[in-house]
């Protein structure tokens, strides 16, 4: 897998740094944070086992990797889906990187219907990335309200997650979807790709043992 390569190369860059260009001891950890940080935000925001696809000339939002419509929508079941016509108007706005103006639009969906699920959850979304994914007390609010809706729903803690894990609280992240696939049903829609997250995101813990717990280099002087 894709994934499994990413993390070979980050050893190897790993072993590289220390073993042939000798960094100070005092650097490993910081080096290995670094790397690891790298890998995870990969592994949990990435699609590597998706077939790649053409991108259209002059799309929009190049540069932001994760699309937060299509990962809102893995983890939303036909039947939970908001009937309010105005969430394609703020995904329109979101897809172009336009976060506060979808979530104004946003907020006036959860305002007429607090019990608009995918709409809490979408709002939290664009309040995370408008603020380059850190975890704002309004995007923590609207996730909040998502859980009171449907308390042992997969994708308000998955999403809280992923905001945790781009701010280098990772084992937060950790116990969160541990918790949540927990709790969930088996069948839960998204469960599957939570639970595969949670792997990735394990092993990339693992990794950072490792690159942390690296043997001492013998000086020459």
């Amino acid at each position: 897998m894709t994934w499994i390569m990413a993390i070979l190369l980050a050893l190897i860059a790993f072993g590289i740094a220390v073993l042939l260009f000798r960094i100070e001891k005092a650097l490993w950890t910081s080096l290995g944070a670094a790397l690891t940080f790298g890998l995870v935000g990969y592994a949990v925001q990435a699609s590597p086992d998706l077939p790649s696809a053409p991108k259209a000339m002059g799309a929009a939002n190049t540069e932001n990797t994760f699309d937060i419509v299509a990962a809102r929508r893995e983890f939303i079941a036909d039947d939970e889906r908001s009937r309010a016509d105005a969430l394609l108007t703020a995904d329109a706005y979101a897809q172009r990187g336009r976060y506060i103006d979808a979530a104004t639009i946003l907020a006036g969906i959860t305002s007429a219907n607090s019990e608009d699920f995918e709409a809490w959850i979408a709002q939290g979304n664009a309040l995370a990335e408008h603020a380059d994914g850190t975890l704002t007390a309004p995007a923590l609010y609207a996730y909040r309200q998502a859980s009171i809706v449907k308390p042992d729903h997969l994708a308000p803690n998955y999403f809280l997650g992923v905001a945790l894990v781009r701010q280098g609280r990772l084992m937060e992240a950790r116990q969160i979807w541990r918790e949540a696939l927990d709790s969930a049903p088996e069948g839960a829609v998204g469960r599957a790709g939570l639970e595969e997250r949670l792997s990735r995101l394990d092993t990339m813990l693992g990794a950072m043992g490792a690159m942390n717990a690296a043997p001492p280099q013998d000086s020459a002087e």
